[in-house]
């Protein structure tokens, strides 16, 4: 297997925009996303137009047996397509025009691929061409690297991502850098859309059984809704995980996963994305739709021609809600990595780390066992009940084979464990059910008083932490 990686010429058809108001706005007063909607310096462009011409774009492509990638430099770096090639899918939306609506910070914004919402969200500059070069590494992979010196604050960010040539997931490692002499804010969400229909589902952790709204104003049951959210009576129980449910345009975000992943599937097609990246870096785990309301289905009109709605799927770092803002002192670097990849055939995971991806389900008495890997392994699939070893199989599995196997249980599913390993015994995924159903739901946060009302600055603090 080797990896290809190429720049490229490509005619989009896209709709047009204005031009930038040649006097950078203060705007020191707009509240944008629940945060400061200053931009300045930027500039803002507040027009986009109906009529749409052939446009000829630079893409930067990385493929391998398994994956094509086709990133957007000229659009903030942005992954574009993300499309499995062993099962023809497109596992990130993929919208086949560039048709933006003023969303962003600094006016136009668009659907679909993947965004990186840094250091503001949306993107300031994500309708804004970054640098870009092509590396190949000495192990065979080859990465996209594109950056960025943005202006509102005086940081950097640099985008690297690699495509390896036995691996079917895009690796994207991340370096922020604050080259400014002075403390700055920033945040960082990815931002993977994805196609859906009454078939799509978001797979959220098994730990998560409430979810927050922005700022953690309102709180939710999970995937079970049985109140209000969003002024939208869900009682006496509706699947907020399943799209066709939402009509309203809607957030929420994952209350205390200690889960490495959050993504969704298609049980339809029997096809998902997953994002893996290290829950203590990567904390944030958050859903949006616009509603398959009148509402909802307008916003898909306004955004694609023939694409159609979209789940967001968005992967915060170092925060679990928007807008919360991080500080990055100066001189000081930060650097993560995230991964996204398409899965398979297995429904909706329990438990994924890079390496691998396991369902167990305890369905009519029998354990329902399957798992998915990410490159060609010969693996062993081994089922505790307790201490007691029920299962012992062995597998060679792929992105293309994956392995569906059930045994009898009538037992406590709670004493289970399923654990994949390699053949020198490196535990590649490993899962013991859990579950939070039934537990109280956190309390929203409660707004903080006036200057007048806090007494000490221990109050403050305690209040700030509530």
């Amino acid at each position: 297997m080797q990896v290809k990686a190429w720049e490229e010429k490509v005619t989009i058809p896209t709709y047009k925009i204005g031009e930038p108001d040649a006097n950078p706005m203060f705007l020191e007063k707009r509240v944008y996303q629940g945060s400061s909607g200053v931009v300045y310096p930027y500039k803002v462009i507040d027009k986009v137009y109906d009529e749409k011409e052939n446009k000829e774009w630079t893409a930067l492509y990385l493929e391998n047996d398994y994956l094509k990638i086709m990133i957007l430099p000229e659009l903030g770096g942005r992954i574009q397509m993300a499309y499995d090639k062993t099962n023809d899918y497109h596992f990130v939306y993929y919208n086949q025009v560039i048709k933006p609506a003023l969303v962003g910070l600094t006016g136009p914004w668009i659907s679909g691929g993947i965004e990186f919402n840094w250091p503001q969200h949306h993107r300031p500059t994500t309708f804004d061409t970054t640098d870009y070069q092509i590396s190949e590494n000495k192990d065979g992979s080859k990465t996209v690297w594109v950056n960025e010196y943005e202006i509102m604050f005086g940081t950097k960010c640099a985008l690297g991502f690699t495509l390896y040539p036995d691996k079917a997931y895009i690796e994207l490692h991340a370096k922020l850098y604050n080259r400014s002499s002075f403390p700055q804010t920033f945040l960082w969400w990815a931002n993977p859309a994805v196609s859906v229909d009454e078939h799509y589902q978001s797979v959220f952790p098994p730990d998560v059984h409430a979810v927050f709204d922005h700022g953690k104003r309102d709180v939710s049951s999970f995937p079970i809704a049985t109140g209000t959210y969003y002024k939208v009576d869900y009682s006496p129980g509706t699947d907020i995980s399943v799209y066709t449910n939402i009509p309203v345009p809607t957030s929420y975000m994952a209350v205390n996963s200690k889960f490495d992943f959050v993504g969704g599937y298609h049980h339809k097609k029997k096809a998902g994305l997953m994002h893996i990246s290290n829950h203590h870096v990567s904390p944030g785990k958050k859903q949006w739709t616009w509603g398959c309301g009148d509402f909802g289905k307008a916003w898909d009109k306004q955004l694609t021609d023939e694409d159609g709605p979209y789940f967001e799927l968005m992967c915060g770092v170092y925060t679990d809600n928007q807008p919360d803002f991080g500080w990055i002192m100066p001189n000081e670097s930060r650097a993560f990595k995230q991964y996204f990849m398409p899965y398979k055939n297995i429904g909706y995971i329990k438990n994924a780390s890079i390496d691998a991806l396991v369902n167990l389900d305890i369905v009519d008495n029998k354990a329902d066992i399957q798992v998915y890997t990410t490159s060609l392994k010969d693996v062993r699939i081994l089922l505790y009940d307790d201490a007691e070893l029920i299962l012992e199989d062995k597998a060679t599995l792929s992105p293309t084979k994956t392995y569906h196997h059930k045994i009898d249980f009538t037992g406590d599913s709670k004493k289970l464990k399923l654990s994949v390993e390699d053949e020198t015994g490196k535990i590649l995924v490993s899962y013991t059910p859990v579950t939070k159903q039934g537990e109280p739901l956190p309390d929203p946060a409660k707004p903080v008083p006036l200057p007048i009302d806090i007494k000490t600055v221990e109050d403050l603090f305690w209040l700030d932490n509530i």
